[in-house]
């Protein structure tokens, strides 16, 4: 075959199929991390269940008179409570509330951490000098005793006012860590370019220093996340939070007030204490993720882990010479 036949000839059909995973990782780099990867695969599931949830569930979660206090089988796969109630559909129907509160605590504490840090670390003087007051206040607080205050007003109020709560209670510690942050980049010659050609100062928070805070912003919101869930299942098990709509932890609340803990139906509090912490595994595997990817060191750090990982491994045995 000549060269001009071998350029002139198609390329096999397995190279577009090759090339499509390559082009699926440029597009989305958080593939490339195994990881972040297995991470966005238990919070999916998580979100999918927190989706169709309810309407999956094979009963009414608050239905009783069913058999009391059954252990898993064919007709409850996770067991029924004291009453009767099948415990399925209680981490079914309980998993949108739980999302739901870490998503929207999540939100909102990420966005008055991102207004409140970046403004004080730009603006500096006494705009700063106020804003840093305020965020070493919240900082000295107590979070748990805080939100506990101002739930014991909230009863019946649903999971919506619980959220708001806890995101007001837990801004602060991303807000000091964005201002720190915002100090050390306002003045970088990019932003000094920024400011001598006559942009605009909310153009230059939005456009240049924001996007460089990527990685202390999405780091922030899943440890909100994180800390919303986990608080909201405190205040429940505590009695605390709003016990009229079911959650995770409204669950383990009836199971430690039936005494399931001493009884040894582990059926009843084994699984949302299960869902609570694969959420907060999955999140922490999507942070360490995104970490890589922001962090070049950290990135570079891991390759060199597999390449030594790789080293090791015996190399195929040679045939051996013939004699």
């Amino acid at each position: 075959m000549t060269a001009a036949t071998a350029l002139a000839a198609p390329e096999s059909p397995s190279a577009e199929p090759a090339a499509a995973p390559a082009a699926r990782k440029r597009r989305f780099p958080l593939l490339r991390s195994g990881k972040a990867l297995t991470g966005m695969v238990v919070f999916g599931c998580f979100v999918l269940l927190a989706v169709i949830g309810p309407w999956i569930a094979p009963e009414d979660p608050s239905k009783t008179g069913g058999p009391v206090l059954q252990s898993p089988s064919a007709q409850h796969l996770l067991g029924t409570t004291q009453s009767g109630q099948d415990i399925l559909s209680q981490i079914l129907v309980g998993a949108r509330t739980s999302m739901l509160v870490g998503l929207v605590a999540a939100t909102f504490a990420t966005a008055l951490g991102v207004l409140i840090g970046v403004t004080a670390g730009y603006a500096g003087g006494w705009t700063d000098d106020i804003l840093s007051m305020l965020t070493n206040i919240f900082l000295v607080i107590p979070a748990l005793p805080l939100t506990i205050v101002l739930t014991g007003y909230l009863h019946g109020g649903g999971w919506f006012p619980i959220a708001v709560v806890i995101s007001v209670t837990g801004w602060a510690f991303g807000a000091r860590l964005l201002r720190a942050q915002t100090l050390s980049l306002r003045n970088r010659d990019y932003i000094k370019a920024a400011r001598a050609i006559g942009e605009r100062p909310w153009r230059i928070v939005t456009v240049e220093l924001v996007p460089n805070l990527g990685a202390i912003i999405v780091s922030g919101f899943l440890f909100t996340f994180i800390f919303a869930i986990l608080t909201e299942a405190g205040l429940s098990f505590l009695g605390l939070g709003s016990l009229s709509t079911w959650s995770w932890g409204v669950t383990l609340y009836w199971a430690q007030n039936s005494s399931a803990f001493t009884t040894g139906a582990w059926w009843w509090y084994v699984p949302p204490g299960l869902c609570i912490a694969l959420v907060g595994a999955s999140l922490s595997l999507i942070n360490f993720g995104a970490d890589e990817l922001m962090n070049p060191r950290l990135a570079s750090a891991e390759k060199k882990r597999r390449a030594r990982r790789t080293s090791r491994k015996p190399s195929p045995t040679a045939p051996e010479a013939s004699v």
